[in-house]
């Protein structure tokens, strides 16, 4: 059967990273911005910058909202009417049904499109103030000739940090690497057995969540080999998962490190009259760069639903023999709605959540743009900067893996 020619990966609580991401840009930002406090014109270039963002996780959250309320109208509207369809064998009302829902996720893909751009756009503005910071800082530092031994101790500690830091970024990178072949072998894997059954072809159609393809291939009667290669799968995935996560609690924590060092070392450099280097600013880029992988991750996901409604669509109810099809399939088409109801909805339960981190962050997160730094005196920033680390380290990165390539949703075994 060709319903199910493509298998995605995604879990439904994909959105859970975004949050840490989100909340670490604003608080780097702040960091930034109580740095450049002595010097007008960079403090300038970063409030434009932060402005952006500020303004661009708005228009996520417009974004996400669409999404949520597009999965909605899939539980609430699309399924229950399409059961009907199927139900009175009524072809032409099921395909008017999955028009409209491709109408609704056409919209989607081309809003993902344009803000993931902007995304990407921004990102390349941020590395350029990051270079200009660097460039006066150069000229300013060019008069400073000698470093003091509290500031080298300080830079022999950050410079370790950032070398342990690489480290784990480099087996980071390797775990990737296999967690995407391994998951590329699982998914060639359950696409192969979805093509050889058809109540399997079917839900992988209607409920694209790889979790729940897997689930149903231990409950389907298929053959010993293939549950037992599925085990040994999810296994080794849930092996390099689990390494995946805990290497990232320990990449986080040593950015905390690096963090810190830092902040003593730009301090230091404030106290000799130089101009602190923007550290945290690569790190805005990067978390930037992370919330665009996922929102095209979700745009991936997005013309994948559109192209199996559209196999749907061409395979299912434009055959001229649809209505004995349908007659001979009814049960495991109606059974497939009732799943992919399910797992839509948790969806949609993920998308409002994102919302909500966008708004929070959008409303609450940049007030300190309000401030003027360089009138604080030195107490008033220690105690700034103090508050704004405290909520750093207390940021901890996800569990949950996003929608990105390479990224299998654990399901339960039998």
């Amino acid at each position: 059967m060709a319903l199910a020619q493509t298998c995605t990966t995604l879990s439904p609580s994909f959105i859970d990273e975004l949050l840490p991401s989100a909340q670490r840009v604003a608080l780097l930002y702040n960091v930034s911005y109580l740095c450049l406090a002595e010097f007008p014109k960079l403090e300038r270039m970063l409030r434009e910058r932060a402005m952006e963002t500020q303004i661009l996780f708005a228009s996520s959250e417009a974004i996400l909202d669409k999404c949520e309320r597009t999965s909605n109208n899939l539980v609430k509207h699309l399924f229950p009417m399409l059961r009907i369809a199927v139900e009175k064998n009524e072809a032409m009302l099921a395909v008017r049904y999955l028009e409209r829902a491709k109408d609704w996720i056409n919209k989607i893909i081309n809003e993902v499109e344009d803000i993931t751009k902007k995304y990407e756009e921004h990102c390349k503005d941020v590395s350029t103030t990051a270079s200009d910071v660097i460039t006066e800082k150069d000229n300013v530092d060019k008069e400073k000739e000698k470093w003091s031994k509290e500031k080298e101790a300080i830079k022999e500690s950050l410079d370790k940090y950032k070398k342990d830091l690489k480290q784990v970024n480099d087996e980071l990178s390797q775990i990737e690497q296999d967690l995407i072949t391994k998951t590329n072998e699982l998914s060639q894997h359950v696409r192969d057995v979805t093509a050889k059954d058809t109540g399997l072809g079917i839900l992988g159609a209607l409920a694209p969540f790889a979790g729940n393809i897997i689930h149903a291939i231990y409950k389907a009667a298929t053959s010993p080999a293939a549950v037992a290669k599925t085990k040994d799968l999810e296994t080794a995935i849930r092996t390099l998962t689990a390494d995946k996560t805990s290497l990232r609690h320990r990449e986080w924590n040593i950015q905390n490190e690096v963090v810190n060092w830092q902040m003593q070392y730009t301090k230091a450099s404030i106290e000799l009259g130089s101009i602190p280097s923007p550290e945290h600013l690569p790190e805005v880029q990067a978390h930037l760069s992370k919330i665009c992988k996922i929102l095209l991750a979700l745009l991936r996901f997005w013309k994948t639903v559109d192209t199996m409604l559209d196999s749907l669509h061409q395979t299912t109810f434009a055959n001229e023999d649809m209505i004995e099809y349908l007659q001979v399939v009814k049960e495991e088409f109606l059974t497939s709605i009732t799943e992919a109801t399910k797992v839509w909805k948790m969806f949609g339960e993920g998308c409002a959540r994102a919302n909500g981190v966008f708004y929070v962050q959008t409303k609450d997160a940049y007030q300190f743009l309000e401030v003027n730094t360089s009138s604080l005196s030195k107490q008033a920033w220690q105690v700034a900067h103090d508050a704004v680390m405290e909520k750093l380290m207390q940021i901890e990165p996800s569990s949950t893996p996003a929608i990105t390539d390479g990224t299998s949703e654990q399901s339960t075994d039998p």
